[in-house]
């Protein structure tokens, strides 16, 4: 079985830690098994490597997030990147042409898809494997997990199961039906016919969706999909897929199951009512602090309230009005000021508008040691960085010097430059130009050795030579 973990979205109701660049998955909330926080990917992989279904899962996500996932997952991690966001069902075809096309898998194999943040036990995914068994067994095109639901919900959509057509193996029951967000009263009358909420979690061979892609006269070559992505149509696979599929099993899973998407079902499952510099006074029931500047926030007094400081703003807010945060930010415009990257991090100090052709930026920068940044060049801005702390390998327009805290760096409009973090590395960096942005990047390597290998072919070092040369590592 092949498993492709859906990572997208934006996560605004985890506003003001969540932003455009870092969704709700990223963010390390949770205690992880040796007290360390976690963020929700990090723990759905440790979790999938234990049940032994890691070295057969793949990553769909989009460009704007494949650097965050490798900095927390790890830079081995099989990603498939999605051109541009469209919907979920153009990129699971996309992830199955790529497994048929590039990864060569075969079409009887069954593929499991599933949401990258969901908050389970072990369990679920002992559970999960019992999908590919459910699709073997019978002719069903498509096998669901349905989770038992714990209450009438309204956020989720149910699958109501003909219990009386269940199989012969007694693992599963054919849907009868799909109900999609109902009201509280209507989500009783579901969960009365024995309805499961639908988790997000389904398999099927991959033949059956390379045959639907046929008969939709849409590429099953990768390639040509990636050509053609802008042209498909923006809608879900439920609604696209699902619910047009003639023979549907559900398999229902009676374990811990939860959507952590917005503040105050996030919080239920933070221990410390204290993340980052701060202190919530004794008599603040139920009520959490999570702060990731670098000034102390008090709380006094108050109950049930989630209060959220990050470089993107602050959040004050009664937990059970947290959902609504989403709606109530979009008053708000503004660049990500934080970002995770594969090779660290970096955070927004100051941003500055004077005219319609200077801007100012000040970012800083934290490179993880043995990490670099690409090897890139800007054609709108200069930049001068500072050395504050740490150690590292700086190459400018193919020359290389080494760098320590207190030293300052010019990098002039269109000049080619890199750094490589030889101990932890943070750096001030102040950009200034006509048009700061992130599109205004050229990257001409990504990795070290490619690097230094590029520099000295423009300088025309050979590789005899080059292996003599004194390196700072």
């Amino acid at each position: 079985m092949k498993l492709v973990l859906l990572s997208g979205g934006s996560g605004k109701r985890l506003w003001p830690l969540s932003n455009d660049s870092r969704s709700k998955q990223f963010l390390k909330v949770l205690q992880g098994p040796d007290h360390s926080l976690e963020s929700m990917v990090q723990r759905v992989w440790r979790q999938l490597g234990s049940a032994g279904l890691a070295r057969d899962s793949f990553i769909a996500t989009g460009k704007g997030q494949a650097e965050m996932i490798q900095s927390q997952v790890g830079a081995d991690v099989p990603l498939i990147i999605e051109p541009e966001r469209r919907d979920t069902f153009p990129a699971i075809a996309l992830a199955a042409v790529y497994l048929y096309s590039v990864e060569g898998v075969s079409t009887s194999e069954v593929v499991t898809v599933m949401p990258v943040d969901p908050y389970v036990d072990d369990a679920f995914f002992t559970k999960m494997k019992e999908l590919e068994t459910v699709v073997r067994r019978t002719d069903a095109e498509l096998a669901l997990m349905g989770v038992q639901p714990t209450y009438p919900s309204e956020k989720y959509g149910y699958i109501v199961p003909d219990e009386s057509a269940r199989i012969e193996t007694e693992i599963g029951y054919p849907v009868k039906r799909f109900a999609e967000k109902p009201s509280e009263a209507k989500a009783k009358e579901l969960i009365e016919q024995r309805a499961l909420w639908n988790c997000g979690v389904f398999a099927f061979k991959l033949d059956y969706l390379i045959n639907l892609l046929i008969e939709k006269k849409l590429p099953i070559q990768y390639e040509e999909m990636v050509r053609q992505y802008a042209k498909f149509p923006q809608i879900s696979f439920d609604y696209e897929v699902v619910e047009k599929a003639e023979r549907v099993m559900a398999v229902p899973y009676d374990g811990e199951w939860k959507d952590l998407g917005t503040w105050n079902t996030l919080t239920e499952e933070i221990e410390s009512s204290v993340i980052g510099i701060g202190a919530v006074s004794p008599d603040s029931r139920n009520t959490h602090l999570i702060n990731e500047l670098d000034i102390p926030v008090a709380v006094l007094g108050v109950s049930d309230i989630i209060v959220s400081a990050s470089p993107d703003g602050i959040l004050v807010a009664e937990k059970n009005a947290s959902p609504k945060v989403k709606d109530f930010i979009k008053r708000f415009e503004q660049r990500p000021m934080y970002e995770e990257r594969r090779w660290g991090t970096y955070r927004v100090l100051d941003y500055k508008k004077f005219d319609m052709y200077n801007e100012v930026l000040t970012k800083r920068i934290c490179v993880s040691a043995g990490k670099n940044l690409s090897y890139q060049m800007h054609y709108k801005r200069c930049e001068v960085w500072t050395v504050i702390a740490g150690e590292g390998e700086l190459v400018l327009n193919e020359e290389f010097q080494f760098l320590k805290a207190g030293d300052v760096v010019k990098i002039p409009q269109g000049a080619r430059h890199s750094i490589r973090a030889v101990t932890d590395l943070e750096i001030i960096e102040v950009q200034t130009g006509s048009e700061l942005v992130e599109e205004d990047i050229f990257r001409l390597r990504e990795s070290w050795d490619e690097i230094v290998d590029y520099c000295h072919r423009r300088k025309g070092i050979t590789p005899e030579r080059a292996g003599r040369q004194h390196r700072f590592s």
